[in-house]
């Protein structure tokens, strides 16, 4: 994924914020619906291998929430035992219970991984910004010694979460640890939302969006990458997407993406991503997913599969 322009600078801070597309990635279980860690860490290469700086375990795509502490600090650790490079790494360490947020944190950054992604508060709901300003706070000022170590990206999915990130939540965090907080990772799929936040702050964090389609809008404004559940199997085209935002190819292979997603629309996402990988891998084990989730029936598998191959996925370009 070479990069065709240099991409802009987004204030002093994010000198240090990652670069390109780190994948959401998906996780692959075990028929007891365990994490299978040697296929995790064989998607992972492949993904380092098709151009990707780093790779995202456990965020939304990868189920992290559903994922025990000692499941996901024994992940991260098995990946790096298999052969990927810590600094590759990103984490989402998000937990209901602060003390395992806390825990997983500094687990992560002990071992050496770029950066963590911190959800605001998820089980609770009507929580004020204070509450929320709170909940990073107990972790932030817990890390002690390790905090210089950490990067943190604030992670604003209100759609999930049933918690957001207002502008004035991201702003006392910032001033309160300018040289922890590096970005933002706004998955609320509002193109508006995402202006609006990097009006706000590009100049001093770096403002990543999950939704695909919008990546062209943000990297003519500074961004300076993705987390990208569609780079599972997409990497170089969404790469393109955020570096190339003005290429004569880009409208095309954006109306691509927003074509693919709606096919999408009628399934639950993440068994569909799962189904997808399915489809390309020929490996049907990609189905599994951990409960609540539900894993694609028969009938569906069947529909979705013809649906892929009659939209092409190739993974040379794509």
């Amino acid at each position: 994924m070479t990069e065709s322009r240099p991409l802009p600078a987004a204030g002093a801070a994010s000198s240090e914020a990652f670069r390109g597309i780190w994948p959401a990635l998906l996780t692959p279980l075990t028929p007891e619906l365990g994490i299978d860690h040697d296929k995790l860490a064989g998607h992972c290469k492949n993904l380092i291998a098709s151009g990707c700086p780093g790779v995202t375990a456990f965020g939304t795509t990868g189920e992290g929430p559903s994922f025990s502490l000692a499941e996901r600090r024994d992940a991260i650790d098995r990946l790096i035992g298999n052969g990927i490079a810590p600094a590759q790494i990103m984490v989402s360490t998000s937990c209901a219970a602060l003390p395992e947020t806390l825990a997983l944190t500094r687990h992560a950054v002990n071992a050496g991984v770029h950066g963590c992604l911190m959800l605001p508060p998820f089980f609770l709901k009507g929580v004020s910004d204070q509450g929320v300003i709170d909940c990073y706070r107990y972790v932030l000022d817990a890390m002690g010694s390790d905090l210089p170590r950490l990067r943190l990206y604030l992670y604003h999915i209100p759609q999930v979460t049933g918690v957001g990130l207002s502008h004035h939540v991201i702003g006392t965090l910032k001033a309160m640890y300018p040289d922890t907080i590096l970005g933002i990772k706004d998955s609320a799929c509002s193109t508006a939302h995402s202006i609006g936040l990097a009006e706000a702050f590009m100049q001093r964090l770096t403002v990543y969006v999950g939704f695909e389609p919008d990546l062209p809008e943000m990297g003519r404004r500074g961004s300076l990458g993705a987390i990208s559940g569609l780079a599972n199997f997409m990497p170089r085209l969404v790469h393109r997407l955020v570096t190339q935002p003005d290429a004569p190819a880009t409208p095309s292979e954006r109306q691509r993406v927003i074509e693919l997603i709606k096919l999408l629309d009628s399934y639950s996402l993440m068994p569909a991503l799962k189904g997808i990988m399915a489809v390309l891998s020929g490996d049907a084990a990609w189905l599994r997913v951990r409960p609540p989730l539900v894993a694609l029936t028969a009938d569906e598998f069947k529909t979705l599969e013809k649906t892929i191959q009659d939209f092409g996925i190739h993974p040379e370009s794509d």
